[in-house]
């Protein structure tokens, strides 16, 4: 299941992140973003949707929604 599809207020475990980019990985690791750490979506929007990882809130695309497993 990828993020897109998550329900709002669910806590999840991030399984994978499916991306060829290195810069991308780089820059979601340096959120925190990276596998078997708990993320949560806060709440969508029409281009995507927020998302919290350990402290912080961030604002991810639909495309990259799509790219984190869960």
């Amino acid at each position: 299941m990828t993020l897109r599809e998550a329900t709002e207020g669910t806590e999840y475990i991030i399984r994978a992140i499916e991306t060829d980019d290195e810069e991308l990985d780089a820059f979601l690791f340096s959120l925190g973003c990276y596998s078997g750490e708990p993320i949560t979506v806060v709440s969508r929007q029409k281009g995507g949707c927020v998302v919290s990882i350990k402290d912080g809130r961030y604002n991810i695309d639909n495309q990259l929604a799509e790219a984190i497993l869960i």
